[in-house]
Formats: C-alpha cells, structure tokens, sequence
C-alpha cells in the first residue's frame, strides 16, 4: 500500500523500532527518501545531516513499504489471497493498544455443560392413574410414592389439573427428597383432567361441599384414616372444607391462596361471564386473561416470559372449556366456611380448624388480602401465615423456598423427623443414659411418621396397647 494512502514504513533490523513515532500518515507527492528521512529524524532526534551518511552508506538498512493487508500473524508477508477478516501483528497491537486479535479464528469452548430443565410432566410416568367412584361420578387420582407411607392429598385450583399443579413442584429436587417418607394422591376435580370429554348436559356439576365430600370416597377406596391437606386456591376452599366437616381425618393443613369467604359482586360478574362464555364461546382470550389475573396477578410484561406463555398455551389448548365452565359456576357460588378465631379464655363454642394449617401466599398474588382474612380466622395456637416474595403463582416461581417451608412445617409437626444428632437430640439421648440403645426407634423417621397426626402409633406405646402420641419435634434452625 503506498504511503499516501496510510502506509507503515517499516525499517528492518534498525536501531530501534520506529513504529511509535511513524503512524501519521501522510498526504502529498513527497519521494520515499525524504519519507523516511522524516522519519527517522523523528525516531531517533538527529538532524538531517546526520542521517545522510546512513541513506548513503552501502550498509543502509533496506526500506520496504508494507500494509497491513499483507502481513500475517507472524509479521511476515503473506500470499496474495484475500483475507477472510482483517489481522493484526504484535507491533500493530502495541500501537493500537491492543492483544493481537483476529475476529474470525475458532473459538474453543471449555468447561462448558448442558442442562435441562426438569420436565414438567416426569410425574405422569411415576404415577398410577386410578378412577375413583363417588356419588357424583368418576374422579381421577393420581397416585406418586408408596402406599405404604403417610398419605399427602392435593387439590389443585381453577383452570389447572394434577399434572399442570403440582408436576413442576413435586418433581422439584427438594420435594423428591422429602417425599421418599410419603405417598401423595393428587385428586383432579371432575372434568379437568387433560383430554377429558365433555360433561353430559343433563350433568349437575357438585357444589363446593359436595366435592369435599367426594374426599371421604377416595379415603375410603385406599384405606387411609388420615391425610396430610396440600390445596392451592380452589382445591384449598375444598380440603377446608373437608377438614371442618372431617377433622379426625386431616393431621395437617397446607394452603395456598385460599380464600375462606363467599364471592363477592365483583368476582361474582366476572366468573358468570367467563362461565357463560365457555359454555356457549370455548376458550376466549377475556377469560384467558382472567385465568392468567387470577394465578399470576398484574404486570405479567415482568414476570417469567417463558412460564407465563407456556401457562397461556395450557389454557388455550389443555383444558376442556365447558367442563372449567361448570367449575367456576360451582366455586363463585360457594359459601362461607363460616369459621372463627375463638378469643383467648372463652369457650371452645366457635368453629375453626383444629389441626395444625400453614397459610401461604405470594406478595405479588391478588389473593394476598384473602389469606390475610383466613389468618384472622385460624387459632393462632396452631396456625401461621407466611409471604413470600417476588411470585404470585407459589409453587412455579418460588419452588425452593415453599419446599422448605412445607419440610420445616412437616418437620414441626413430627413428620419426617432428620436422623442428624442435633443438640436437643444429644441432650435427649444424654437424659435416657445407657438405655439410648433400647430406644432408637424413638429416633426413626418410621416412629416419628406414624406417631404424630394417625394416633396409632407403630413404636413400642403401640406395643402395650397404649395409643398415646410420642412427639419428637427438634428446632430446625439449631445448628449441630
């Protein structure tokens, strides 16, 4: 490339490199001789006198024009192909401030793995899939772990079923863990399984109460004489109403957005257009935007992109719109569940939930003031109410932190006591002296599981025919 058109002249073998002083180019016929002249007169601070004998020597140093288009990585020039993008040389890079770079070389990848997200619907392939008859019909129960284990029953909410619910959560790391002690039947309302057919038309779609009911069906066909609660929204309204009516039946109570008043006119005209309309219209994109209102709250633009879009396809394309349609008919016309916080020092007249219940919502959820008035509600003797931050659906957005609150409001209970050797362990164990060793199912999650909340106790109470509870409940925040 000529001078004249931002060439770098370059000396070889010179004294000293004279690339940091000759980078201006220059414009202007001017011969190669006074070029590097001015150069060297520039690099080395002489005067022109001083520089001719070196131009005149014999033993001058050869003077080479060289782009930069010509040079390989090593400096040297290269052949006359085009470049695929432009190089740079380890003099370039000084001058330009910069590590010798070419755009175009391979990139190696290190260190780098794949993950997958867990999928959604691993639970199916775990589950056996039972139908259940009732005096209201059929309903589907999806049974995950052994039966042999403490019984945790699920109720999901509107527009969802036991796969959309609760898959995402139980298949969380946490929760498989936690649920290696229990077996969980999620219960689907009538209609609201993936696929399901359309209801008859003649069919009466059971009210609030009578779907509670259905639950005493379902202990009946597997046998069990009591159950852990695990409700959100609508299935919540259901399990409290099965454990008012049935309160031997639930050792414990976990709900999520439930709300424990009757529908007001506000929810009560938007729920009758949205049923109207999915019985006469499907699926329209009002109700699509109620559904979404009512799990996921407002401003949806700041929420999980991915988690929203894959909700709005499960209520377009999964769910059966006159079947959802006779649901929401049956919850706006729900009753109160008429219970009451009874004050301290009077009598036990009013009615409450007995067992313990752990009340939780999300702080961006709209069902926020709904639990609040749960909790005033509940006997705060055996009752908590809990926000969590930053999610309004709880089990998709904030999995973690519900699975600890779940193990440590189990764990409090005396459900799935931790075989670690806590303080109040080791002082217990100290206090039974040499005769630890003929006690250690005290200490076994077996004992501990069905000690607490069946009232049949398995340990040695049991073997005497004494049915008293024998409760180990150890402070989880305890460090060992």
């Amino acid at each position: 490339m000529p001078q004249a058109e931002g060439g770098y002249v370059s000396l070889e073998n010179g004294p000293r490199s004279v690339y940091n002083a000759t980078t201006e180019p220059t414009s202007g016929a001017q011969s190669m001789i006074e070029s590097v002249k001015r150069a060297i007169g520039q690099a080395i601070g002489s005067s022109g006198q001083q520089d001719a004998p070196l131009l005149n020597s014999k033993t001058s140093t050869t003077i080479s024009i060289v782009s930069a288009k010509d040079r390989d990585k090593s400096g040297r020039p290269t052949n006359n192909r085009m470049p695929s993008a432009p190089t740079h040389t380890a003099e370039e890079a000084r001058l330009l401030g910069a590590m010798p770079v070419d755009p175009m070389d391979d990139i190696e990848l290190r260190s780098v793995q794949l993950q997958f997200p867990h999928s959604r619907g691993s639970i199916a392939e775990s589950c056996d899939l039972r139908r259940v008859p009732t005096d209201k019909g059929d309903i589907l129960v999806a049974i995950q772990g052994d039966v042999t284990k403490p019984a945790v029953l699920t109720y999901h909410d509107l527009g969802l079923n036991y796969l959309s619910s609760f898959a995402g959560f139980f298949n969380y790391p946490t929760m498989r863990g936690l649920l290696e002690n229990f077996c969980v039947y999620h219960v689907t309302a009538p209609g609201q399984e993936e696929g399901a057919p359309t209801l008859p038309e003649d069919y009466v779609y059971p009210t609030m109460d009578e779907l509670a009911a259905q639950l005493l069906f379902v202990l009946s066909h597997f046998g069990l004489k009591s159950v852990i609660g695990f409700g959100v929204g609508a299935g919540g309204n259901i399990l409290a109403r099965f454990a008012i009516a049935n309160p031997e039946k639930v050792g414990a109570l976990c709900l999520i957005n439930c709300v424990s008043t009757a529908a007001g006119w506000i929810e009560w005209g938007y729920q009758t257009f949205n049923a109207r309309f999915l019985r006469t219209k499907g699926m329209t994109q009002g109700v699509v935007d109620y559904l979404m209102w009512h799990h996921f709250g407002r401003n949806l633009e700041e929420r999980n992109h991915d988690l929203v879009q894959m909700y709005k396809n499960h209520f377009e394309r999964s769910i059966n719109p006159t079947n959802l349609g006779m649901w929401i008919h049956a919850y706006i016309h729900r009753t109160d569940l008429n219970i009451a916080r009874t004050p301290s020092g009077s009598p036990q007249n009013s009615t409450t939930l007995k067992m313990p219940v752990i009340n939780i919502t999300g702080a961006l959820s709209p069902h926020v003031d709904d639990t609040v008035t749960l909790n005033g509600r509940l006997d705060p003797t055996n009752s908590s109410w809990m926000k969590i931050q930053d999610c309004a659906m709880v089990l998709e957005e904030q999995p973690g932190k519900l699975a600890e609150a779940f193990r440590l409001f189990l764990q409090g209970e005396g459900y799935a006591s931790p075989l670690i050797a806590t303080p109040a362990l080791r002082w217990l164990r100290s206090r039974t002296g040499s005769g630890a060793s003929n006690n250690n199912n005290l200490f076994s999650d077996t004992f501990a599981t069905h000690a607490c909340g069946n009232g049949n106790a398995t340990g040695p109470a049991s073997a005497n025919g004494n049915t008293k509870e024998i409760r180990i409940t150890e402070n989880p925040f305890v460090s060992c």
